[in-house]
């Protein structure tokens, strides 16, 4: 066979774009999860699992942002749990019971990946494939996810399918037979979801199908910590401390809502962060008061203002969940000092309260009875058992892999790792005297169920608020770091 010399150039680009990619991969940080911890996930998985069933994971699917511009991929986190696998386009099996194919061969998981293609490379980054999700990831049975289609699985044979209900969120691309859609098309049809199956004149089949199972049984895995886990969840939640601790160095009025957050974020990436766990929350003076407020757009931050900043770094996968609440000049007022240290008193009673056997529940009913006696006492409501929202959200939950992770039902148990978060937000125009409206605070800290207690894992970034006058006073390195001011065209 022939070659012109430009098929040959084309080869050879290909052959080497993928040897560099390949070796680029080397270079980078080395505490990511091992393979070894990821099989252990599906061990645990499958032990879980009741008998004569198989469960399924599709990976996240690629979601557009405007036009030809794709949002960062970020893999279904259960996916990543049991796999480490962080590309799209993918499908893994786990059963319950060891399986033999045609062949003989044995096996009990099966893991299709998008296949190598050194073109799409070049342009849209590494990809594994079949081998490399061998090598890399330790699932031998690995096959691209071309070979789906074809590949032979009696799911009639099965007690219990298990999956997760689909979303309509998944866009098709008509050029790619074995994209996500494709999949899940192709595992509807194999397993006869969605179809009839009580025609008259044919004979009924069992409905083996089981679309809620797999998040309990997913919940009781991944709400107790591993080892491993806590490690990566430690780093996260200290590299967020680390970022609250510097803007309450740098803070001054003037600032702006989203300078703010791109010091907290640079920190995030100064230590290796990959992601937000979150859209970062970083609203000054009243905008506290919107609890999920992302616009982060007001400039020219006063003085007489707080700002509560509600942020979380995501390392390797799993994201911390910080919030702290600082006065813009340095110094609480009186009335904001009296709802911040209230607020605190809810947090640490909260706190000293986790144990294992302890609900959040329990938790959250102690900080709420603390917090509506304090408002009560300083003229805010009429009295405790007076109605309001200033306390309307919950006191704790998991954090993980997800900000609102997975977690099983239930008192607390050893090396879960939760939130406790109490807040007190007064809009403008609350039905008290004006001089508490515009102040909302948030203290909010991660901390592991330990054997006969718990641990604060955020503590680097101050509490009290004494503290964080204290820390205020500091110098920061920010401080030297100017701009050229922003001109357009006039």
């Amino acid at each position: 066979m022939k070659f012109s010399i430009k098929t040959l150039a084309i080869l050879m680009t290909f052959m080497f774009s993928g040897f560099f990619f390949l070796q680029a991969q080397e270079n980078v940080r080395k505490d990511y999860l091992s393979a070894d911890f990821h099989k252990g996930r599906r061990d645990a998985l499958r032990a879980k699992l009741p008998d004569n069933s198989v469960a399924v994971f599709f990976a996240n699917p690629v979601r557009n942002r405007a036009n030809d511009v794709d949002f960062i991929y970020h893999q279904d986190p259960d996916l990543y749990y049991l796999t480490g696998y962080k590309e799209p386009h993918a499908v893994l099996l786990v059963f319950k019971n060891m399986q033999t194919d045609k062949t003989g061969n044995h096996y009990n998981e099966i893991f299709f990946v998008q296949t190598r293609n050194a073109q799409a490379e070049q342009w849209t980054g590494r990809r594994l494939g079949s081998a490399g999700a061998q090598e890399k990831l330790g699932i031998l049975n690995s096959f691209n996810n071309t070979e789906f289609k074809a590949y032979d699985v009696d799911f009639e044979k099965f007690d219990k399918i298990l999956f997760y209900e689909f979303q309509n969120d998944v866009r098709d691309n008509a050029r790619d037979e074995s994209d996500l859609f494709s999949l899940i098309q192709q595992f509807k049809s194999k397993v006869g979801y969605g179809v009839e199956t009580n025609n008259l004149g044919a004979e009924p089949k069992k409905n083996n199908l089981d679309l809620r199972s797999l998040n309990t049984i997913m919940g009781e895995l991944r709400g107790i910590k591993t080892k491993d886990e806590l490690d990566l969840l430690r780093k996260a939640v200290f590299i967020s401390a680390v970022g609250q601790a510097e803007v309450m160095k740098a803070m001054h009025p003037g600032m702006t809502e989203a300078e703010v957050q791109g010091i907290h974020e640079f920190v995030f990436k100064k230590y290796g962060s990959e992601y937000e766990g979150y859209p970062s929350i970083v609203g000054a003076g009243n905008n506290g008061c919107i609890l999920h407020y992302i616009e982060n757009t007001e400039i020219d931050i006063q003085s007489d203002q707080m700002i509560l900043m509600d942020l979380g770094a995501e390392y390797h996968g799993y994201t911390a969940d910080v919030t702290r609440t600082i006065p813009i000049d340095g110094k609480f007022s009186k009335e904001e000092k009296a709802i911040y240290d209230l607020v605190y008193e809810a947090q640490e009673q909260a706190i000293q309260m986790a144990k294992p056997g302890v609900s959040m529940a329990e938790m959250g009913a102690l900080a709420k009875d603390i917090i509506n006696k304090g408002l009560a006492k300083l003229g805010i409501i009429e009295n405790e058992n007076t109605p309001h929202r200033y306390f309307p959200h919950g006191l704790s939950h998991h954090i993980g892999l997800d900000v609102h992770d997975k977690g099983p039902r239930g008192p607390l148990q050893e090396n879960m790792v939760i939130t406790v978060e109490p807040g007190i937000y007064i809009p403008d125009g609350s039905k008290c005297d004006p001089k508490w409206w515009g102040i909302a605070v948030r203290i909010e800290d991660d901390i592991l169920i330990t054997k006969d207690g718990s641990e604060l894992l955020s503590g680097y970034a101050p509490r009290k608020s004494e503290d964080i006058e204290a820390l205020m006073k500091q110098s920061s390195p920010l401080a030297q770091f100017t701009l050229p001011d922003l001109k357009g065209n006039k």
